[in-house]
């Protein structure tokens, strides 16, 4: 009897956890970067229940997209200097010679910076590789795209590696780019789980609203 009721328990933990999860992901893809900071500065562990949650979806998948970014970062110099905006548990880091200063909502390793991906704590110009992985979030993606290419070297990297029902419509997005100060290098798009984007910064953002900057929400379905 007491394992029945054990195993019931558990099961509803999960179906909590799953909700916590879907509501908090919901947050961080129809608010801001600013309202995402917030939420978790003001309870960090739902960050860490976000992170499980989201751990537990991209497990299911055949590759992890931070192998691919740590697979090309393998084959440049470890001279480079990278920002990891995003980085979770700091696996990048944790993988190349690079120094990589990482940056996320909440500190889930020592190692991380805590702050608004549209506002980190970097000089401009000092970066040689700037990645994404997982991470484009919030509404106002153009202002978290504009502070990477602040904070790049010109003719520096970024890695974008997303999901790739996020996309609406690739070549308004690669188009988006253009008008950021991104030129497109290469772009994998043969996953149906994620895409791999690798642009180059040709020189600082143009001014205006770029419309085709556009990626859906994220939204994991009740299982």
């Amino acid at each position: 009897r007491s394992g029945r009721s054990a195993a019931l328990r558990a099961r509803m933990e999960e179906r909590l956890l799953g909700a916590r999860f879907r509501y908090l992901n919901q947050q961080l893809y129809t608010g801001s970067s600013r309202d995402a900071a917030r939420l978790f500065s003001t309870d960090p562990a739902a960050f860490h229940l976000y992170h499980r949650g989201f751990e537990r979806q991209v497990r299911r998948w055949p590759e992890r997209p931070v192998q691919r970014i740590v697979r090309y970062l393998r084959r440049r110099p470890a001279s480079l200097v990278v920002a990891d905006f995003g980085c979770g548990d700091c696996t990048l880091a944790a993988s190349v010679k690079n120094q990589v200063h990482c940056f996320d909502l909440v500190a889930l390793s020592p190692r991380v910076t805590v702050c608004d991906m549209a506002k980190v704590p970097l000089a401009a110009e000092s970066v040689d590789v700037a990645v994404f992985c997982l991470a484009l979030m919030g509404t106002n993606l153009q202002e978290i795209l504009g502070e990477a290419n602040r904070v790049l070297k010109l003719g520096g990297t970024l890695m974008v590696a997303e999901v790739a029902s996020r996309f609406e419509d690739t070549h308004a997005f690669l188009k988006a780019m253009m008008q950021l100060g991104f030129k497109t290098v290469s772009k994998d798009l043969s996953s149906s789980y994620f895409y791999v984007l690798e642009f180059a910064k040709t020189g600082p953002a143009r001014p205006g609203a770029a419309p085709g900057l556009r990626l859906r929400p994220c939204l994991y379905k009740r299982r």
